[in-house]
């Protein structure tokens, strides 16, 4: 592969000085050179090429001589503090303190070499880099079964070598290991940022050290503390040791949360239901989860639950999360309501899943805090929290906590790789890379992710969150405005499906970047008599095709060729030069569901590091939030007084409003509870409902079925 050319390299302009010693960078060696010269040690100098920094320099000590000189005959006598210029007055240090400001990092050469780079990647077509046979045979890596063939990127290997050199500028190394070591990077909430901390070895015991507000503690012990807590906790509500208010088992866990707290554990849970070891560890328990705060969503979440056989899960960092508590508060009357409110219903019911910092409003809220509560940390953003307790309680409840483990080692595995493999060889670098590469010199503003698996059928949703979220940011850490492309659209849905929704617009319409990912073996394949391929090939087959026919296309001539008329041939003729990259696993194990896991958490990270934007808060989603509790106020006091909203400052949406308050008077609590009198949220259960119809002349309908016949682990499954 292509190397970088270094200061030694006979092609390269930017030759070494003969005093810069082994190791030192141009920017160290210029530091230091005008240090010495400088009246204070504060005065430090970052230089974009060597030109600027050498007429900079030249200038810079003529002009200190001259101020020497005149700072020694004023200022002789006084003490070496008051030596120090005033950077107002000066218009040397004027120039200075101009030099040192911040910087976008499109004012870089990095960033121009390749802007100009770009320029003539728009006029080379896919098929003529599809034909050269040694750039193909360099554009893959492979790591631990996980296989990334970037070759149908619009990108050359000298596009990546500069790729690499704008990350080298942007200091994306020691940006990772600042995040690995738990420095306050996520600056504007002042928090580190270790999830990969949650999948980290015991053997990593020791090795950070992060300060909290009580003191230093060590994260990886912190973490394998509460993952022995839940292992304890899930096998013993598994066996039967832990039961619910009644005596009842507890078989249906219903977990409550939203964005992070939902998606994450959502998409996992998708993958794991159909995995084989999923299937056979999850007989006889049910998992679902509540997220939307539209009352439809409760019931259909509980809609054919036993309460005394439900185990309630409120995943919530700072247990404040309006949308989850309203849910959380409306479960717990479900349980009130079918069973008392006896303190103990919900001691024994109601699990949580928050930061330590939050303990006081999870007693507050009923639940045992010294057996029922399950902390994580402010160091975990939501997005990022599938491999904490949120995703580890309702996994390993469902599932048993040694199939969740394995997936804390797939994730643990890319983790390694990420920070441990050249960043050429490193794919999740290389995929953040090639992200920027489209967006922010290419121009593509959208991106799919496409898994031809149906159990990752909610794995897009999850990326959409986890990089929106992300980089969807308009000004850079230092607070300038970026003045280029950052932070991508991402949809996607799993092949074949996609195909039949929105190829037409891949192949035909605005060019979105595809990621492809697929398994050479499927969980569960099909030989269906007569057919010449199993299931799984048919489907791999589209998996292989797609990405040629985006990149390759179909000329005008091609389409004459098979015998169209000049009228319909327009209609049918591909432009191609579409990228794509593909990943391919062996199988979609939950192991290998931890490593697509970290693959795109990474991607993720990396792309901000480069933008130098923060991907780790989310202020975006604050200001809805505020104004939601304005309308809130508003329709309260227009209930309860009977009278319209006015909002002076906003007419359209005072209008809408009392709309909606005219059109919905006749909405009244009281009417909503069915016939059971003491029941305010889902009235009854089916059992109940079908007992009622029963004994209606009119209806003569039979009880829901209540078992099955698969026969466990000696079933028509094995």
């Amino acid at each position: 592969m292509k190397k970088r050319q270094g200061f030694g390299h006979p092609t390269n302009t930017n030759k070494r000085p003969a005093s810069l010693k082994e190791g030192e960078t141009y920017s160290s060696y210029t530091n230091h050179t005008l240090q010495q010269a400088l009246p204070s040690r504060r005065l430090r100098l970052r230089y974009d090429d060597e030109h600027n920094s050498h007429h900079i320099s030249h200038h810079l000590h003529a002009d200190l001589s001259h101020h020497q000189g005149h700072s020694h005959h004023t200022h002789q006598g006084h003490s070496s503090s008051n030596n120090i210029v005033n950077v107002n007055t000066n218009p040397v240090q004027k120039l200075l303190k101009q030099i040192r400001g911040p910087k976008l990092v499109s004012t870089t050469k990095e960033w121009k070499a390749l802007q100009k780079h770009a320029e003539m990647i728009q006029n080379t077509h896919l098929r003529s880099l599809m034909s050269d046979q040694s750039r193909v045979d360099q554009m893959f890596e492979e790591t631990d079964g996980v296989y990334f063939d970037y070759s149908r990127q619009r990108a050359t290997l000298e596009t990546i070598d500069l790729l690499v050199d704008l990350a080298e500028r942007q200091n994306l190394r020691q940006r990772m290991e600042q995040m690995r070591n738990g420095e306050r990077i996520n600056f504007t909430e002042d928090r580190a940022v270790l999830h990969t901390a949650l999948r980290a070895s015991k053997n990593d015991i020791g090795k950070i050290e992060i300060e909290e507000k009580d003191g230093m503690i060590d994260p990886v012990a912190e973490v394998h503390s509460v993952l022995e807590d839940i292992k304890k906790f899930t096998n013993d509500i598994r066996s039967g040791k832990l039961t619910g208010y009644t005596g009842k088992r507890l078989r249906n866990i219903v977990s409550v949360g939203i964005g992070g707290s939902y998606l994450g554990p959502e998409f996992l849970h998708e993958c794991m239901k159909t995995e084989p070891e999923g299937i056979h560890s999850a007989l006889g328990y049910s998992l679902r989860f509540l997220s939307n705060v539209d009352p439809v969503d409760v019931e259909r979440t509980c809609a054919d639950l036993d309460p005394e056989e439900t185990l309630i899960v409120i995943v919530s960092k700072t247990f404040t999360t309006a949308e989850t508590m309203l849910n959380a508060r409306t479960m717990r009357q479900w349980l009130w309501d079918f069973m008392g409110d006896d303190k103990e219903v919900v001691r024994k019911h109601v699990v949580a899943c928050a930061s330590i910092t939050s303990k006081e409003l999870v007693s507050d809220f009923g639940i045992d805090t010294e057996n029922y509560f399950f902390r994580f940390w402010d160091w975990v953003g939501g997005r990022y929290s599938v491999c904490s307790a949120a995703g580890a309680v309702p996994i390993s409840l469902l599932y048993g906590y040694d199939l969740f483990e394995k997936f804390l080692e797939g994730a643990r595995s890319i983790d390694e790789h990420f920070f441990n493999a050249d960043l050429r060889e490193n794919i999740p670098v290389l995929m953040g890379l090639l992200g920027v590469w489209n967006m922010s010199f290419l121009g593509y503003n959208s991106r799919t992710v496409l898994p031809y698996a149906e159990a990752l059928l909610k794995f897009p949703a999850h990326i959409q969150q986890l990089d929106m979220e992300s980089n969807g940011k308009h000004v850079t850490k230092d607070g300038l405005t970026v003045d280029y492309p950052v932070g991508e659209v991402d949809f996607g849905e799993p092949g074949t499906n996609g195909q039949h929704s929105f190829f037409q617009l891949l192949h035909m319409g605005q060019i979105v970047p595809c990621d492809f990912i697929g398994f050479i073996k499927s969980q569960h394949d099909l030989c269906v008599d007569g057919e010449a391929l199993t299931s799984h090939d048919e489907l791999m087959a589209n998996f292989f095709a797609q990405p040629d026919a985006l990149a390759k296309g179909k000329t005008y001539e091609e389409v004459l060729a098979e015998g169209n008329s000049e009228t319909l041939a327009p209609h049918k003729t591909f432009d191609g030069n579409r990228p794509s990259s593909s990943l391919l696993l062996p199988r979609l194990t939950v192991y290998a569901t931890g490593q697509l896991l970290a693959l795109y958490e990474h991607r993720t990270a990396v792309q901000g590091f480069i933008w130098d934007i923060n991907s780790f808060d989310q202020w975006g989603v604050e200001l809805g939030k505020k104004l939601a509790l304005d309308i809130k106020e508003n329709l309260f006091q227009a209930r309860n007084n009977d009278c319209d909203i006015d909002i002076p400052e906003n007419k359209a949406t005072a209008r809408i409003l009392n709309y909606y308050l005219e059109n919905s008077k006749d909405v009244n609590c009281d009417e909503l509870c069915q016939t059971n009198p003491i029941t305010q949220i889902t009235r009854q259960t089916h059992f109940d409902k079908m007992a009622e119809m029963n004994s209606d002349i009119h209806h003569h309908n039979q009880a829901p079925p209540q078992g099955h016949d698969l026969g466990g682990n000696s079933g028509k499954l094995t």
